[in-house]
């Protein structure tokens, strides 16, 4: 089944006093892909900002802003228009030797590094190996370390933020799509596994009516490599399906964060964001 999607994410920060200047990257516009094109894309900044847009090392399209005038807020509104239509993942197909050749290693080598966001505690390690023993081809045990990773971690609002690394989420067994998906590719490339990290959108209602906008949110999950990018959703223990829109593919979540930036002037600032997604066809 396809699916029109249409969403709005609108970010706002609100400063202690007057910002004198910001400078930002929002990594916000969906990629076009096999299984998803994008109808339609915008970004609006208020106050009206200096723009250049460009696309980073991962493919992932980057607008750079900045505003240089005083301000005691800013805001962000990213709207797209997608329609997907994501058929079932083809079956394992690598062999662990063919995954482990010096081929393999040379070319994914960016998407086999344990960063420290992603490195798995040694319990964990020892847990993922097991099941690797356990399974005859590499993409096997990629979705038995999603299944372990969705059994054993609760999803938990508000248990971790933003900086947060695989290891604090393990040691709670709680965290949010971003631990899971954290904790998932560190499991995998501990095990010689090119994984990536994921960021997008997911429509939150399995059937989602015609015209009906509703609240969502940003949503992660990952892909690893087995002759082909294969995608899964280890905090829904599933794949990825037409309500799914990709946006940005990294090493992990500072790859592929929606926004970052710097500013001069105020003491602090309190950010809102809001995401709803309309299903338009």
């Amino acid at each position: 089944m396809t699916m029109q999607l249409r969403i709005v994410h609108s970010t706002t920060f609100e400063y202690d006093g007057l910002a004198t200047a910001s400078y930002n990257q929002a990594r916000m516009t969906p990629r076009n892909t096999p299984h998803q094109i994008v109808a339609h894309t915008r970004l609006e900044v208020s106050p009206t900002p200096w723009t250049y847009s460009y696309e980073d090392y991962w493919g992932t399209k980057v607008t750079s802003f900045e505003v240089l005038d005083p301000h005691a807020s800013l805001t962000v509104v990213a709207t797209c228009t997608v329609h997907t239509f994501r058929p079932p993942t083809p079956e394992p197909r690598l062999t662990w030797d063919e995954l482990r050749s010096a081929a393999a290693g040379d070319r994914w080598t960016e998407y086999l590094t344990l960063t420290p966001r992603v490195q798995p505690p040694p319990d964990l390690t020892d847990l993922v190996r097991e099941l690797a023993a356990g399974s005859a081809l590499p993409g096997e045990a990629a979705r038995a370390v999603c299944g372990l990773i969705h059994d054993q971690v609760e999803y938990r609002t508000d248990s971790t933020h933003v900086r947060s690394h695989a290891s604090d989420a393990w040691a709670q067994r709680a965290g949010v799509c971003q631990d899971m998906a954290h904790l998932v590719i560190g499991g995998l490339r501990s095990l010689g596994i090119p994984a990536r990290y994921v960021s997008g959108y997911l429509h939150p209602r399995r059937e989602p009516m015609i015209g009906e906008s509703v609240r969502g949110e940003s949503h992660a999950w990952v892909e690893w490599w087995d002759d082909g990018w294969h995608p899964f959703d280890p905090t829904n223990n599933r794949e990825p399906h037409d309500r799914y829109v990709l946006v940005a593919t990294g090493r992990d979540y500072r790859d592929v964060r929606p926004l970052s930036g710097i500013y001069t002037g105020a003491g602090t600032q309190r950010m809102q964001v809001d995401v709803h997604v309309t299903r338009l066809a």
